[in-house]
Formats: structure tokens, sequence, C-alpha cells
């Protein structure tokens, strides 16, 4: 007997069979699905950058580049963690996209470049090798697998341009290329972390960057240098060079005339300036003595060349009017007595017929001519027909002020006692440089850098460039050399303006009493505070003995043996 028949299938149980199917469907498209992602995952994040690797750069470990301070331990150049950003072209969809979304973040980067290193197909193109952590957070933030971010170091100077050519720069690889930073690539590379301390005194370099660039845009000049030494150690104190760059941006291309250091690397026919050698020259050899002097009223004729004074006195002009008069006929006839064999020699004293030892890869070579004629000893006189860097003149004038014993200029802070130097001139003409020096402000042509109560002494020098073969009296080079307190000199301040342009105030004049003369006043007036140097006033003498002296000038008197001059006011 057979049963009943089946019951017909309830619709409910249909439906859930249905549902049953069609999540076990869903399940399976979504585990493909995932499955799919976290193969790209895995691919783009461990074998991706394995293939690049196979084209990228191999870094050496290294540890941090070691920090740069002033003397004061004030920070110059430090090093900080960054990333560096590179892609894998292959895996970039839409370079062209890519690229823009880049340089919107990144507006430092080539546009075009950028686009077409992404378009190159190749695994490994450098984008950026040092981002800042919110650049590399933006970057991420695009979500683009193409690009890998990675650690890296980044050099930064919390000074920005105010010591650039000092500090040079480095690139991303951790090298030096400039400044210190070359020079002393090894040591800030090396395995010691100890911080590099500069002679620099960071307050000193503020100083002479805001009155040197103030001189250079009031005259609309091309450009200028500064330097300030420590006269007895030869310590660079400060050294400016304008126009100047920053070395946290530094470019590939276009900056040269940036930076190119004037102040150590160019070379200058400095006028003058030289004629404080010249006289030195005479003094210290015996030759003459203050009390002497020359005819200079008629220009000096030496075979084709003929030699006038810019301010011309037509008359008999002592030594120490030679100076504060700045008279080139007496300072070529001081020279000839002399001659060529003791001019070059004595320079050579001084350092300035050679490179300095200077801890910098930019160090100029002075121009100095081939043969020394009759004619070339009178024009080196007045600093023409040679040329040298701002850092050497500084250095021989320190060594014409501190007693006579010249000492190469250094980076470096020193320590104790100054380093061992060689004796450039007796300790008597250097007393009586000092006491020229000095009325060279109050009565000649430094006046405009006189800074009451810091006996500031100086010389100024005006030279004209050299323009295809002849010199362009419209191109000019106005400097300034001082030292101060004078009776036992601190501090040697030179300041150089490069083509200045006469203005209303200066009734025209581009010269470096007007030009360069003022800009180290306000140098030293600002300085001498930050030294500790109180100013001095003192007393003048009330009276001074008739047959002790001889009057040779408005501001000062001579002894009769030519060896001391007393300033007759303040």
């Amino acid at each position: 007997m057979n049963g009943p028949p089946p019951l017909p299938e309830a619709p409910a149980a249909r439906s859930i069979e249905r549902m049953r199917a069609r999540l076990l469907v869903g399940a399976a498209l979504f585990a493909v699905g995932f499955a799919g992602i976290a193969l790209r995952l895995v691919d783009a994040t461990v074998f991706g950058p394995e293939h690049a690797a196979r084209d990228a750069p191999v870094f050496a470990s290294s540890p941090q580049r070691a920090d740069i301070v002033d003397r004061n331990g004030e920070l110059l150049a430090t090093t900080i963690p960054a990333h560096a950003l590179y892609a894998d072209a292959r895996r970039i969809a839409d370079p062209d996209a890519a690229a823009l979304r880049l340089a919107a973040l990144l507006p430092d980067i080539d546009l075009g470049a950028t686009a077409r290193r992404l378009a190159s197909g190749e695994s490994f193109v450098w984008i950026h090798r040092a981002l800042t952590p919110r650049e590399a957070y933006a970057v991420n933030s695009l979500g683009e697998p193409g690009l890998v971010l990675m650690p890296a170091e980044r050099r930064i100077y919390p000074v920005s341009g105010l010591a650039a050519h000092a500090l040079g720069f480095a690139d991303p690889d951790n090298r030096g290329l400039a400044g210190v930073e070359a020079r002393f690539d090894g040591r800030l590379r090396g395995e010691a972390r100890k911080p590099l301390a500069l002679s620099l005194d960071l307050r000193f370099q503020h100083v002479v960057h805001d009155e040197l660039a103030r001189a250079v845009a009031r005259f609309s000049a091309r450009g200028g240098a500064a330097v300030v030494l420590d006269a007895d150690s030869a310590e660079v104190l400060a050294m400016v060079s304008l126009p100047t760059f920053d070395p946290n941006a530094v470019r590939p291309a276009g900056e040269e005339h940036a930076r190119f250091n004037r102040a150590a690397h160019g070379v200058f026919e400095m006028g003058s300036t030289f004629k404080a050698f010249t006289v030195a020259m005479a003094l210290d050899s015996g030759a003459v003595t203050l009390a002497d002097g020359y005819d200079v009223s008629e220009p000096l004729r030496i075979g084709r060349f003929t030699i006038r004074d810019f301010h011309p006195e037509n008359r008999w002009l002592s030594v120490p009017e030679i100076f504060i008069h700045s008279s080139n006929i007496g300072a070529a006839r001081l020279a000839l007595e002399g001659g060529a064999e003791a001019q070059r020699g004595f320079l050579a004293r001084f350092g300035m017929l050679a490179p300095l030892p200077l801890e910098l890869p930019e160090v100029g070579r002075p121009l100095v001519p081939t043969r020394w004629r009759e004619s070339t000893v009178a024009t080196v006189a007045f600093g023409h027909g040679i040329a040298v860097s701002p850092m050497h003149l500084s250095a021989a004038v320190a060594a014409l002020v501190n007693g006579g014993v010249w000492r190469p200029p250094t980076m470096l802070a020193r320590r104790g006692a100054p380093a061992a130097g060689r004796r450039a001139v007796d300790a008597r003409t250097s007393h009586q440089m000092r006491q020229l020096f000095r009325i060279g402000v109050t009565d000649g042509t430094g006046g405009k850098a006189d800074v009451p109560g810091y006996r500031v002494g100086g010389k100024t020098g005006t030279a004209e460039k050299t323009v295809d073969g002849r010199y362009d009296p419209d191109r000019l080079v106005s400097s300034f050399v001082a030292a101060f307190p004078m009776d036992a000199p601190r501090f040697v301040i030179f300041a150089l303006i490069d083509e200045p342009q006469g203005i209303p105030e200066t009734h025209g004049y581009a010269t470096g009493g007007w030009t360069a003369a003022p800009a180290v006043g306000r140098i030293v007036g600002r300085i001498g505070p930050l030294a500790g140097i109180a100013p001095e006033f003192p007393v003048p003498e009330e009276s001074v003995p008739e047959e002790s002296v001889r009057n040779d000038g408005p501001g000062f008197i001579v002894s009769p043996d030519g060896a001391e001059i007393r300033l007759a006011s303040y």
C-alpha cells in the first residue's frame, strides 16, 4: 500500500534556500575581492620596493652630520630627520595628473621635469630628497601607490643667509659642497659628534650684515663685502658677502653671483688703503721719519705714466700729511725710495702675495705683477696694479696695529693665547701706524667713521675697475679699513662697496670716505657695546712745551725726532 503523496514545498522554505545560495555566492565574491586587494597591497608594499631597490642607490649608514656653532655656542647648522620621496614610475597610472598634484604640495619641484620622470617607466626615479614632516604627510595622503617615502636627513641653517658664505651648504647625500661644510666635511661626517665651533660671533655677524646691506642699498651698489677680525688672534668674528643666498634652498644654477664669496674669494685693487703699507715700509726701514716729507706740488711722471692726486694740495707734505690727505704722489715717492725688492718683500711678509691658509675652499689668489718695474712700484704704492681679497687686507692691517705680528686669519674659535705668527714690522713702527690711522679719521678722509669715545683709526680706499684693459672712472671699488680702540686695538673692520653710485647726500661722490667709512662707523658703534667696550673721552692736554714739538698739521703735532705724533685736539 502506497503512502500518502509528498506535500508540496512551502514557499518560505524555498525563499530560505535561495537566500542561502545568494549569501554563499556573495561571500565567495567578497573573499575573492579581499584576496585581490591583499595581494595588491603585498605587491605594492613588499615586492614593489624590492623591485625598485634593484635600481635605487645604496645609502650607507652613517652618523648624523655634526652641528656647527658660533664661538658662543649659538647654532648655525644642524641636521634633522626628514623623508626622501621617490617613485616607481611603472605604477603611476596618470603621470601628468600625479605631477600636478605633487607640484601643488611641493612648490619647489619642477612640474615638467617631474611629469617626465613619472612617465619614464623606470622603477626608481627621485622626486624630492628632503621633505619636511608636513610635506611627507601631505604626499602620503595622496594615496598614490607608485610614490614611496623613505627615511632621510635634512641639513638646516637656522640663520638662513646671514652666514651663508662662511657656512656653505651640504647636499642631500650628506656631503659638504661649499664653505666650512666642505672644508671640514670629514670632521662633520665622522664618528665624533662634537659640534664644530667657528670663530664667528653671531651678534657681530648680524650687525655687519645689517649695516653692509644698508650701505649697498643706499648707494645702489652691485654688492659688498665686510670682515671683522680679532686684531691679536686674527679670528674671523664676522664675514659678510652681498648679495647672499639661502643655504636652506640652494638652486643648482642661477645663483653664481650670490654664492660668490667677495670677502674671501674675490680679489680687488684696493686703492689708497695700500698707502698704509707704503708708509709703514718706509718707516720700518728707517729711511724716513714722521717729520720727513716730499714736494707733491707737481704730478709725478714715470715713463709714459703720470701720477696725480685726487684732491691735490700742491705743496710740500709731511709723511703724516701724505697719509691723511691720501696723496698718490707722496706714496709713490715713498715707495720709489725703497725700490721693487723692498716693496715686494714687505708685502710678502703680510701674506699679500699668496692665497691665505683660511679654512674655506673659496680663497682668492692675489693678482700680482709679473714684472716689478719702476712704474709698478709707484702704482702699487697707492693700491693699483695689485689685487687682494678683503680678508688679505684685514689680516695685514691687523699686523700693522697689533704690535707688528702677522697671523693667518682663521674660521675656527681659538682658545687661550693667539697662534704663533711672524714678525712683519717692528713694534715701534706698529705704534706709529696706530697714530697715523687715528689722525686718518680725526683729520683725514675717514672722518665719517669716527665714533665718539671709541678712538677709531682707519684709512679710506677708492679704486677704479678695469674694463677692456682700461680703468673706468664710473665703476669704483670703495672701501674703508679701521681698527679700534686705537691705543690698544681689539678689532679690525673692513668694508668694501662694489660699484657704488653717488647720491645727492654725498654730492655725487661714491668714494670710500663717503660710502664705506660711514658703514664702518655704524658697525663700531654697535659692536663696541656688545664687546663690553665702554666709550672713553680723554681730556686734551692744556699745553705742550714749544721746544718739544713741531706743528705739521691742523690737528696733530710731531716730535722733533719724528718718532711720535700727538693729536692737538680730540
